[in-house]
């Protein structure tokens, strides 16, 4: 049972532990996470079976990596648990430096002289023992290793939250207009693209982002892997569509109105006659006997989109194709087709701002136990009246400076002695 116990809070297990965890977060960055089955039998041909059976498309939820993640979190504990305790319960340190042998002798008169510095200078705290004085200065500095244990502990802990308690939101907005979050957020989507200048593909938007506070981000264009961060919300480019737009005017009044159109709709002023929008083609092909074939699938922007309605009158539907800049009267309307419109899906990442605000205090303690640990280590002086002895984790820098001191303390008096 020692030896479980010892393993489980062992340096070398958790190592092991936080290189496992680093090739889990390999993987989720590098595969796309959550797509669809489809999605990785196009793309993984070969590997995709592997990717599903391992979860690696969805790996931060995967059972493997929730148990990593709370090993991880039981060796930090009992790391930080143990360390402490051995601390809190060590308060030899300071007859044990009373132990020590003199590194170098003193007159009486040198060690009253190095009492004085020791205490006034460097105000160091002198504690007395049996037959000499022991000089202590930053004996916090022995916490600096539990405070970073505890610093990643946390992490973890906080890290965990910020995976797992965001609420995520995929949602479709035209560019131009914006979505409104439950807690008052607008997200607007400036502009859309799926095809850069030079012709690539490069599916990117511009959001802004405004806070229910009032606070209003820059424009920033977010692409595939490239979110967006701006208060407790992450954007990510997640997927696309292509909208059809349609103008109806009213003949009488003279009155337009543009529609944006996703699914099938019904256009009309009295129920009865009007258009009926069934779907919109990304290209055809003309055959040579003046037939057109529609094409269903094109990747990128739609090079030759067509409009399949129908228009309804008298009870009568008559089918038709439409082309960008056709116009059909139908019910008291005229219909004016237009250039689709390219449209981004977003999701949208909530993590709740208590989370963030815990993860960066973590983040400052675990500054504070790497300060503490190498550069404010305790150091111990003993001094009795034959010698001193200097101790601690780095005793060097104290050990030199009092050295320099002795000497140049020597230095002077010879002097003193020597001038008539």
């Amino acid at each position: 049972m020692n030896k479980i116990w010892n393993f489980l809070r062992s340096m070398r297990f958790g190592i092991l532990l936080l290189l496992l965890i680093a090739l889990c977060s390999v993987a989720g960055s590098v595969i796309p996470q959550q797509r669809e089955i489809a999605y990785y039998a196009q793309n993984y041909a070969q590997l995709h079976p592997a990717i599903l059976f391992l979860k690696l498309n969805n790996v931060f939820e995967s059972w493997y990596f929730i148990l990593l993640l709370a090993l991880l979190s039981l060796n930090l504990t009992l790391c930080s648990v143990v360390r402490v305790v051995s601390l809190v319960k060590d308060k030899r340190i300071l007859q044990r430096a009373g132990l020590l042998p003199d590194a170098e002798q003193l007159t009486a008169a040198e060690a009253e002289q190095l009492k004085t510095h020791l205490e006034k200078e460097l105000r160091c705290k002198p504690t007395q023992t049996e037959e000499s004085t022991v000089y202590s200065k930053r004996l916090y500095g022995r916490y600096g290793t539990f405070l970073t244990h505890l610093a990643i502990l946390l992490t973890v802990i906080f890290g965990a939250l910020a995976l797992y308690l965001p609420t995520i939101t995929d949602e479709t907005c035209m560019p131009g207009e914006h979505i409104t979050m439950p807690d008052g957020t607008q997200i607007a989507v400036e502009s859309f693209r799926i095809e850069n200048d030079t012709g690539e593909l490069d599916y990117s938007s511009e959001i802004r982002v405004t806070l229910p506070d009032g606070r209003e981000s820059e424009v920033s264009r977010i692409r595939v892997n490239y979110p967006m961060n701006f208060g407790p919300y992450k954007i990510y480019q997640q997927t696309y569509g292509t909208a059809g737009s349609v103008t109806a005017e009213n003949l009488e009044s003279g009155k337009k109105e543009d529609f944006t159109l996703t699914e099938s709709v019904f256009l009309t002023l009295d129920g009865q006659s009007g258009l009926w929008y069934d779907t919109l083609y990304p290209g055809y092909i003309m055959e040579e006997d003046g037939n057109i074939t529609l094409i269903n699938n094109m990747v990128g922007s739609y090079e030759d989109p067509v409009y399949q309605v129908q228009l309804a009158e008298n009870g009568e539907y008559i089918s038709a194709l439409a082309f960008p800049g056709d116009e059909f009267e139908v019910g008291g309307l005229k219909f004016h087709f237009n250039d689709p419109v390219d449209y981004p899906g977003l999701r949208i990442k909530h993590t709740p701002t208590v989370v963030n605000i815990l993860l960066l205090s973590a983040f400052l303690l675990m500054t504070v136990g790497l300060y503490i640990t190498f550069f404010l280590q305790p150091v111990v002086v003993k001094v009795s009246s034959t010698g001193y002895a200097v101790g601690g984790p780095k005793p060097e820098g104290m050990r030199l400076h009092l050295e320099t001191l002795l000497e140049s303390w020597r230095r002077r008096e010879s002097n003193e002695e020597e001038s008539p």
